[in-house]
């Protein structure tokens, strides 16, 4: 066995010079007792972190199979029960290995493996038969191994495969190991213990067959394999994977997809997704161009489970498959992942050749009689039946046993609206309705989809996000699953003729995995009419392969040279591409029609700004751009700049907000200004780190007279008034500012003077003109008002526009003085007018968020006559607080004194 380990790649695939079995197995999750007989409620692997979560009885390794229990005892008879596919005979192999090498299960002189699903037995045996046909150049007889047997081990590997009764008359068992019987006889003989009593058992078996197995075993010790762990599935990507960057390219494309991610739990859905990812990714210089959707993946892996069965009467599963169809459909209407026996035999599910692949057998509690009860291998595996039920022909009707189940696709999309948990099978609906998955059913399993099924779809999406799109707005799209069902597809036709009639992308608040881009990304290609994009507080999230690994857990070819383990992971974060990298490749596309492209609170990085560059450089129909977060800085804009100064950029609108700018980037921003001959308006508000030094550097920019700048907004840019005279200058000579924004600047009188002596002048283009008047002298107010008399034209007031970020993102906004999102002033800083709030406010106890999470606990609340003050602050968002402030604090402290406000 270990020779056919090191020879072979597991389950059959493409064979490789392979290192050894231990360096490629990846360690399972067992626990010491079924969930069946515990009473587990949901019936299924679940959707999340899935054995992750075993509980405090489960363990990853082989040594735990011969553990003493909790009674301190070794147990002589193991059952190890798991699914197919589950590492049932892996583990088997692990054992045998490791027992061989002499590195584990050292108390055996002798196991004996005995594979019931291949080996050939006589119909009469004795024990020693079955040895001497284990091991047939075995060279110590049989009768004297069989003599010491306290030191012996024998394996049943798939003991339902046997297919025989194990209801036999005790009188007839036997007791020497060299009496020849019935091949039933002798095998009850060795599990009813009355021969070789002292020999240990190891029995592997479904949990479909485990039922009447426990009326017959003494002394068993039951285990039960969970699958992989969260940590395990990383480190099986990497066992599998030859080249470190291929694994954590294929790994972070399914930690991206919730359902394939979650699928992976089961060892041979890992498997298969490895081999599907590694056929893609094979010999392309882009890793990222990988097609493969979660049907696909999933019908590869019924395939698989499947390889040999239903070939002699193929209409025996086709027939099988409707009503497992039915059965799925049904339980999702009504939330239902256990079925009773008599639920399966209704639907003429019991045979037992079948049922194991998709369903197992969930043992009830002791004491309690009502009869095994089924589920689904996996939730998203009956989601994937249930959708197939939706568009499957099939010639007579399919009936449930509470009557009849209506096929009706629009039904079911209708539900959806407002029965988000149905999310999985309308994914599965597209994806099963797409050309290919239509001829691979066809081929493999000789099922038909029908064609009307795509018809319902294409009509259901057009007219979801018409009725979502406001009358008087252009037709816009702002819900991400569209584009994962698209993609779930994969189908440039369909995709086209989906998004046709609408022209933007409005996202908010939004996580964007891997996956998640990659669905963007392909939709974006083939969205003709797309003009504007919106994306506003959504986190481009590239997940770094070594951060989700417990420290615990080493992985195969993780650590760097000399066994350093950081040193590969600083050079994998290094080449990971820029997160917006899809969404600019996308938008880059020779046939895209993108105008306007917004992207606030996003928690963009410089190289997102080279990306962006490049984007203007290539795309001369991109006229507005608007970046709204604070971590660019100088570096970023420098990038920016580069792209606007080539001869490809048409941008017409630029606004840089909350970016957290220097005087520095001002230089690079003037050389834009003296050489760019389409920019308009330029938009660098909320940047306190500007000053005057930063608008005099503008200034030197905007005296080209080829400069066609109209709108310049520097509010709440920490300007003192010194550069006012620089301002003043430019509005005669050189631009033609119509609109210069100077709001929640403390600009003295004297700079404002100089504005106001320039703007008497007849020539003077400027229409409006922003300033924060309060505190203003009287005699500086009576200027202004002789101004507005002269020149009735000019607007004077505050134009401070504020963006209203989503909650995630006010926390990385600066500390703007005395400003509240929608123009409102407030009071200046909390830490400038009260005391420390630790030393003032007195002790309660705070309500609990179910928003944020946070535990309830003691918090500070307000004295008398500090709440309105601190609501005040808290308002304007967490820019106004100190820095100490958490979300969670606030979010507390807000409950404390003003849930009702």
């Amino acid at each position: 066995m270990g020779w056919e380990s090191r020879q072979d790649r597991e389950l059959g695939a493409c064979p490789r010079e392979s290192p050894s079995f231990h360096s490629r197995f990846t360690p399972l999750t067992i626990t010491r007792e079924p969930r069946g007989k515990h009473g587990a409620k949901d019936g299924a692997v679940g959707t999340g972190q899935g054995c992750a979560s075993a509980g405090s009885g489960a363990a990853a390794a082989t040594t735990a199979l011969f553990e003493p229990g909790g009674d301190g005892q070794t147990p002589q008879v193991v059952v190890l029960v798991g699914a197919p596919g589950m590492g049932k005979t892996t583990m088997v192999r692990k054992v045998m290995v490791e027992w061989g090498e002499g590195t584990l299960h050292t108390q055996f002189d002798f196991v004996f493996c005995i594979d019931c699903k291949a080996i050939t037995l006589p119909m009469e045996a004795s024990v020693a038969d079955l040895v001497s046909q284990c091991c047939p150049a075995l060279q110590v007889p049989a009768g004297k191994i069989l003599d010491d047997q306290k030191k012996i081990l024998f394996i049943f590997d798939g003991f339902e495969a046997l297919g025989f009764s194990l209801v036999q008359p005790e009188a007839e068992l036997s007791s020497d190991p060299r009496e020849v019987k019935p091949l039933e006889l002798t095998l009850m003989s060795l599990l009813k213990k009355t021969v070789l009593p002292k020999a240990s058992l190891l029995i592997t078996m479904r949990p479909m067959a485990l039922g009447s197995l426990r009326q017959c075993l003494k002394g068993k010790h039951y285990m039960e394999i969970l699958g992989f762990s969260a940590a395990r599935r990383k480190e099986y990507f990497h066992q599998y994977f030859e080249n470190p960057r291929k694994a954590d390219v294929a790994f972070r494309f399914v930690r991206g997809n919730e359902i394939l991610y979650s699928l992976c739990v089961i060892p041979i859905m890992s498997w298969t997704i490895c081999t599907i990812l590694e056929q893609e990714l094979c010999g392309k210089k882009n890793l990222l161009e990988c097609s493969k959707a979660t049907t696909g993946m999933t019908m590869f892996y019924l395939s698989q489970l499947l390889k040999h069965r239903g070939r002699d009467n193929p209409q025996v599963l086709q027939q099988f498959l409707l009503q497992l169809c039915s059965l799925a459909a049904e339980g999702i209407w009504k939330h239902k992942v256990l079925f009773e026996e008599k639920e399966i035999k209704d639907y003429g599910l019991d045979q037992p050749g079948l049922l194991p692949y998709f369903l197992n057998e969930r043992i009830p509690r002791k004491g309690e009689d009502n009869g095994s009860v089924y589920a689904f291998t996996h939730l998203h595996l009956q989601e994937f039946f249930a959708a197939l039920f939706y568009v499957l022909e099939d010639d007579g009707e399919t009936v449930s046993s509470s009557g009849r189940l209506e096929k009706d696709v629009n039904k079911l999309l209708e539900s959806y609206k407002s029965r988000k948990d149905l999310n999985v099978t309308v994914l599965f609906l597209f994806g099963l309705v797409s050309q290919k998955s239509m001829e691979y059913m066809d081929k493999t399993f000789g099922c038909r989809i029908s064609p009307r099924a795509r018809e319902e779809l294409l009509e259901w999406l057009q007219g979801r996000h018409r009725g979502l799109s406001h009358p008087s707005q252009a037709l816009k799209i702002s819900e991400m699953d569209t584009f994962h069902f698209l993609f779930e597809m994969n189908e440039k036709s369909f995709a086209e003729s989906a998004l046709g009639h609408f022209t933007d992308l409005d996202l908010h608040d939004t996580k964007l995995t891997l996956y998640d881009q990659m669905a963007l990304s392909f939709c974006i290609q083939h969205w003709a009419g797309l003009g504007s994009i919106t994306l506003q507080g959504c986190f481009f999230h590239w997940q770094d392969p070594e951060a989700e690994l417990d420290a615990s857990v080493p992985c195969s070819g993780v650590s760097g040279a000399g066994g350093h383990p950081g040193a590969l992971v600083v050079q994998r974060k290094e080449e990971m591409p820029c997160p917006i990298h899809l969404l600019c490749r996308a938008l880059r596309h020779r046939d895209s029609a993108l105008q306007v492209l917004r992207l606030q609170w996003c928690q963009l990085s410089e190289s997102c700004c080279a990306e962006l560059a490049a984007l203007l450089a290539e795309h001369p129909g991109l006229a507005h751009l608007e970046v709204a977060d604070s971590s660019l800085g100088d570096s970023g804009v420098r990038l920016l700049c580069e792209g606007l100064r080539t001869a490809g950029s048409r941008l017409r609108i630029l606004r840089l907000r909350y970016t957290r700018i220097t005087s520095a980037s001002c230089e690079d921003l003037a050389a834009v200004l003296g050489t760019n001959t389409c920019l308009e308006e330029l938009d660098l508000s909320f940047s306190e780190d500007l000053r005057d030094t930063g608008v005099e550097l503008l200034c030197e920019g905007l005296q080209h007279c080829a400069c066609p700048l109209q709108i310049l907004r520097l509010g709440s840019c920490r300007l003192a008034g010194a550069s006012c005279p620089a301002l003043a200058a430019r509005l005669l000579h050189g631009p033609r500012l119509t609109c210069l924004d100077l709001s929640d600047n403390e600009l003295g009188a004297h700079g404002v003077l100089q504005l106001c002596q320039q703007l008497r002048h007849p020539a003077c283009p400027l229409r409006s003109l922003g300033l924060s008047t309060d505190g203003f002298s009287q005699a500086l107010l009576q200027e202004l008002d002789a101004l507005r008399a002269l020149q009735p034209a000019l607007k004077i007031g505050s134009l401070l526009e504020h963006d209203v970020p989503q909650p995630g993102a006010m926390a990385r906004l600066p500390c703007n003085r005395g400003l509240l999102p929608g123009g409102q002033e407030g009071a200046p800083l909390l830490q400038e007018t009260s005391p420390p709030l630790g030393k003032v406010l007195p002790t309660t106890r705070a309500l609990p968020s179910p928003a944020l999470g946070a535990e309830s606990g003691a918090e500070p609340a307000p004295p008398a006559g500090h709440g309105e003050e601190i609501l005040r602050h808290l308002r304007g968002g967490l820019r106004l607080l100190p820095s100490p402030f958490s979300p969670r604090c606030c979010w507390h402290r807000f409950c404390a004194f003003g849930s009702d406000k």
